[in-house]
C-alpha cells in the first residue's frame, strides 16, 4: 500500500504501515485479512490501478446544486464518473448513470443495501458492507485506514483514508486508477442541519442538504458532516494532484467549496 501523509517526500517510496499499536485497529486489520474476500477485493483493485492513466473523470458529489448540473454532458464525452452513497435516488429523475458508486459511511450502506444488492453498476463498498452485501465480481471492498493524521492512498488496494466524507474516498480512487484530470460537482460543502459534526441525527421529514428530499429523510439516522476536517483533507488531496501533475478541481455550480480552481463542466469534459 502506498499512503502518503501530512509534509511527505512526494516520491514512489513513500509508504506509511498501516499496522498501528492500538489494539482495535490491529484486531480490525487482521480480521479483514483473514476474509477471504479481503484477497479478492484487494486483486481487484491491483488490477484497476493506473487503468484509466491520463484521462478525465467527474466525482458526482450529493449537494442540492447536483439538479443544477448537466449531465448529459457527461453521457456524450463518455467521461468516467464516479457516484457517491444513494446517486440511485437520481434515477428517476435522468437518464444518466455514473460509472461506478462509491459508499464507506455504515448508515448509509445499510439504508441502500437493497440497491446495493441489485444493482450491476460497479461498486466500491467500505468492509462493513460485507455483512450487507453480497460479494459479487463488481464489488471491491475497501479497509478504512484508521489513522488520525491527514493522509492520502496513491494505491487504495489495501487501505484508505476516509477523511470524514466519501468524497476524499472517491479523490483517492481516481487518482489509484489512473486519472490525470478529476473534477468535482454537487460538492455544495454547506449543510443547513448544524450539530456536532460525527453525531448521529435523526432525520426529519424532508433532507433538504442533499440532491433530493428522501435522502436522509423520515426519521432515519445519519452522521451529520466535520467541514473543517473533510477541508484538511481536501487540501491535501489537491498538493497530492499537483505534486504529481494532476488536476483537481471543483465544476459546482455554486456551493462553498473554494479550495480547488473553479472550472465550467462543459469546458472541463471537452
Amino acid at each position: 500500500m502506498v499512503v502518503i501523509t501530512k509534509n511527505p517526500i512526494l516520491d514512489s517510496r513513500q509508504t506509511v504501515n498501516p499496522y498501528y499499536n492500538a489494539v482495535s485497529l490491529i484486531k480490525r486489520r487482521l480480521l479483514w485479512d483473514l476474509n477471504p474476500e479481503s484477497w479478492i477485493s484487494r486483486g481487484k483493485l491491483v488490477k484497476l490501478r493506473d487503468k484509466y492513466q491520463g484521462k478525465k473523470a467527474v466525482i458526482i458529489c450529493n449537494g442540492p446544486s447536483l439538479l443544477k448540473s448537466d449531465l448529459s454532458c457527461l453521457i456524450s464525452n463518455g467521461i468516467f464518473t464516479f457516484g457517491l452513497n444513494k446517486i440511485n435516488l437520481l434515477f428517476d429523475k435522468s437518464d444518466f448513470r455514473p460509472s461506478c458508486i462509491i459508499a464507506v459511511n455504515s448508515l448509509v450502506i445499510e439504508q441502500n443495501s437493497v440497491f446495493y444488492n441489485t444493482t450491476n453498476i460497479p461498486l466500491f463498498l467500505d468492509s462493513c458492507a460485507i455483512k450487507l452485501v453480497k460479494p459479487k465480481e463488481s464489488v471491491a471492498f475497501l479497509h478504512k485506514f484508521g489513522s488520525r493524521e491527514v493522509s492520502f492512498a496513491r494505491d487504495c488496494s489495501v487501505s484508505v483514508p476516509q477523511g470524514a466524507t466519501v468524497t476524499f474516498v472517491a479523490m483517492q480512487l481516481a487518482f489509484h486508477l489512473g486519472f490525470q484530470e478529476v473534477a468535482l460537482i454537487g460538492c455544495d460543502h454547506s449543510f443547513t442541519t448544524k450539530g456536532p459534526a460525527h453525531a448521529t441525527a435523526i432525520a426529519e421529514e424532508k433532507d433538504v442538504n442533499h440532491f433530493d428530499p428522501n435522502y436522509f429523510a423520515g426519521g432515519v439516522k445519519w452522521h451529520l458532516p466535520d467541514l473543517p476536517m473533510s477541508e484538511a483533507f481536501y487540501s491535501f488531496a489537491y498538493e497530492v494532484y499537483t505534486a504529481f501533475g494532476r488536476k483537481l478541481v471543483n465544476a459546482t455550480e455554486g456551493g462553498s467549496l473554494n479550495l480547488f480552481p473553479r472550472v465550467d463542466l462543459k469546458q472541463f469534459v471537452s
